[in-house]
């Protein structure tokens, strides 16, 4: 319901406008120009309908206070009795939205102010359409940029860029329909993390942005990561299935306002360090920019404690761990010392496709048919398995498990290799 604030230092004529406005609007009362400054600063009504005419400071006075105090224009509705056209004329040109003449005719003042809103409802409508992210229906980057730029200006709070790990692998593997699905969903989670006075938008692609106005505890913004990561996963695996095995995730970089300043170019880069230092670090988290300043002295068991939950495995599968190459290599590389130091066995296996579009269906076979400890990895039409402490005839076992999986025509695509590294 929209707002109007009516300023008139006649009672009756008060009443009278209150009374005829009140069935359809949210009505606010002044009799004085100072009382609806004051008003104005704290309910921010949608439109002024004020006598010309009052004591101490005038409708023309009034307007001009409100616009220097209003980032935006104020609509005002002037009401007079002096029927002159020179006081009309004279509320025009300050910018007035429209003049009406005492004594008030309900209808006609209905009409009028019906009119102002309407007016008011299009140009917010146009406005949420040119600041809104289509997809998302959170601010656009602009947008965000602007009114998040003005807010830590003025308001203590945490800055948040956010981005969701492994999402390309989404676009990649369901398409990108199927993605943007996933984008709809993650940005209802994000409202859900945030409140009324707080704001949030989306970058672009992955990347989203918030502000948490008045929050300067880092256990807050933690609990808000993990929420994120808890349901984005679990949305994720409602719409793909749940053998959907896309370690997607949310990673957050965070700064406090006005700890590290009030710029927020230099906020928004610190934010942009803290949540490369995130995906640097395995991703799925949270860092703080300046941590070090926030931090309170803990017991080296609560330290290690909180190390173990950032190195552990989130969501621990019962299926083969699968990994970029990259990471196997260095995970390569350590069995292969302890193979050789523990005198463990260990097997390199590689299956080599003809055709890489069955890559995806080869992948979740070879996970689903290995042990949790078996670690799988792809590098364009070859797969890699690694299994620790495995002899010969365990491999044997492995390969006749993962052939027996496959359609023959499907098999005979498949070049196996294998060798054993101690």
């Amino acid at each position: 319901m929209s707002k109007i604030l009516i300023v008139d230092d006649e009672e009756m004529m008060l009443m009278l406008a209150e009374h005829i406005l009140s069935t359809k609007y949210e009505i606010l009362t002044a009799t004085t120009g100072a009382e609806a400054i004051e008003i104005f600063e704290k309910e921010h009504p949608d439109m002024i309908l004020s006598d010309l005419m009052m004591p101490e400071m005038d409708g023309y006075e009034l307007h001009r206070i409100l616009q220097e105090k209003s980032a935006k224009p104020v609509p005002i509705m002037f009401m007079s009795a002096d029927e002159s056209e020179e006081s009309e004329s004279r509320g025009f040109e300050i910018g007035a939205a429209d003049y009406i003449h005492k004594p008030l005719k309900p209808d006609v003042l209905l009409r009028r102010v019906g009119n102002i809103i309407g007016h008011l409802n299009q140009i917010h409508g146009l406005e949420m359409a040119v600041s809104t992210d289509s997809l998302t229906k959170l601010l656009n980057k602009s947008a965000a940029q602007r009114e998040i730029g003005e807010m830590v200006k003025k308001s203590d709070g945490a800055l948040l860029m956010i981005d969701l790990d492994n999402f390309k692998l989404i676009n990649d593997i369901y398409g990108h329909i199927t993605g943007d699905k996933i984008l709809i969903s993650f940005g209802e989670l994000i409202k859900k993390v945030i409140r009324a006075e707080d704001l949030a938008g989306r970058m672009g692609g992955d990347e989203f942005i918030a502000f948490l106005q008045n929050v300067e505890d880092e256990k807050i913004l933690t609990s808000k990561a993990d929420f994120l990561n808890t349901k984005i996963l679990k949305s994720a695996r409602e719409m793909l299935g749940e053998n959907m095995q896309i370690p997607l995730g949310v990673s957050l970089g965070a700064v406090f306002v006005p700890d590290e300043g009030r710029d927020f170019q230099k906020l928004y880069e610190k934010a942009d360090k803290a949540l490369y230092e995130v995906k640097q670090g395995g991703k799925h988290g949270i860092s703080i920019f300046g941590a070090h300043k926030h931090a309170k002295n803990k017991s080296s068991v609560e330290g290690i404690s909180q190390m173990r939950l950032i190195l552990g495995e989130r969501n621990e599968k019962t299926c083969a761990y699968f990994v970029e190459f990259e990471i196997f290599k260095e995970i390569y590389r350590l069995l292969s010392r302890m193979a050789d130091n523990y005198k463990k066995g260990l097997v390199l296996m590689q299956f080599t496709l003809s055709e890489a579009e069955k890559a995806e269906e080869l992948k979740e076979i070879l996970i689903h048919s290995l042990r949790k400890s078996d670690c799988v990895t792809q590098t364009g039409k070859n797969f890699l398995v690694l299994l620790p402490e495995a002899e010969d005839f365990e491999a044997d076992e492995v390969k006749e498990r993962i052939f027996s999986k496959l359609n023959k025509n499907f098999a005979a695509e498949i070049i196996f290799e294998r060798e054993k590294i101690f």
